[in-house]
């Protein structure tokens, strides 16, 4: 009999609340503890299940905000986000594409719904993740990877089950673009009704796998539905998914950043003395000029 990984348990996501007027997100707090206590390198996941968003002329998002000591990658599903930051990055995430800001000696970013998708509305529905850097990274000059959706790694399965796309690492020789700062892996996984795949992840990796959309099978015993979220043990074993309708997943997997970690807000440092001076950077306008 094969041997998986076990599930350590299944949540069911948190009561939405609003991220600026533009992003209805839950969160999952595995074993009680916040995210970033149960899955280091990974931080934080805001997740905004499919919303539909009315017509407007101003579009909804997050304005200008400061970050500093950490990364943020959103997976876009449906709907479309214009983003700017302070070192002139900018550009449009549509479904499919990726958006990996790392922040780290700190940036000044916003994020809204693009203009004509907010002039027509409709359904929205995207992920951010938090990914902790390491000290020695933390201050850092910041950077942009702008991934699209035809750019990540393409591992088709066999009999048409499906395809595991790459953001970051590798699925059996398949690689993603992303470059990462610690050991991450990132899948944004499609199958279609009854198709199957499995992965091997190393066993002091913390690893999890949220439900976007449909329904799975999750080692041949465990049902996970839409917006659940599943933490695995660790330890050595196989994850073996199976869709009970067409469904679509991100796997996050990475190795443990074993630092103490010092939380304020859009900071995320190693102290109390690295919080105050971010804030104290932030004040002083070193973080640059970004307009609203």
């Amino acid at each position: 009999m094969k041997e998986y990984k076990a599930i350590e348990e299944v949540l069911s996501p948190s009561a939405s609340h609003m991220v600026g007027d533009g992003f209805k997100v839950v969160n999952f707090s595995p074993g009680g503890e916040s995210f970033g206590d149960r899955m280091s390198p990974f931080f934080l996941m805001d997740f905004n299940p499919e919303f539909n968003f009315t017509p407007t002329k101003e579009p909804r998002g997050v304005g200008v905000h400061p970050h500093r000591g950490f990364e943020t990658v959103t997976v876009a599903y449906k709907g479309s986000v214009a983003h700017n930051d302070s070192t002139g990055n900018s550009g449009v995430i549509n479904p499919g594409d990726v958006q990996w800001m790392t922040a780290a000696s700190g940036i000044l970013h916003k994020e809204y719904h693009e203009k004509e998708f907010a002039k027509k509305g409709g359904a929205f529905e995207m992920a951010q993740i938090w990914v902790n850097l390491p000290k020695k990274y933390k201050m850092s000059t910041p950077k942009y990877q702008a991934i699209l959706n035809d750019q990540k790694g393409d591992y088709k399965i066999g009999n048409g089950n499906g395809n595991v796309l790459v953001i970051a690492g590798e699925y059996n020789g398949v690689k993603g673009p992303a470059k990462t700062f610690s050991p991450v892996e990132m899948y944004d996984i499609h199958l279609n009704e009854n198709g199957e795949a499995e992965f091997n992840l190393p066993a002091d990796f913390n690893t999890g796998l949220l439900v976007v959309e449909g329904e799975a099978t999750i080692n041949e015993n465990t049902i996970a539905h839409a917006h659940q979220y599943v933490q695995f043990k660790n330890e050595e074993g196989a994850i073996k998914i199976k869709a009970n309708k067409k469904s679509v997943f991100l796997l996050l997997s990475g190795e443990p950043i074993n630092e103490p970690v010092a939380a304020y807000g859009p900071f995320v440092m190693n102290t109390v003395e690295e919080i105050q001076e971010a804030i104290d950077d932030f004040k002083g306008g070193k973080f640059g000029q970004l307009a609203n």
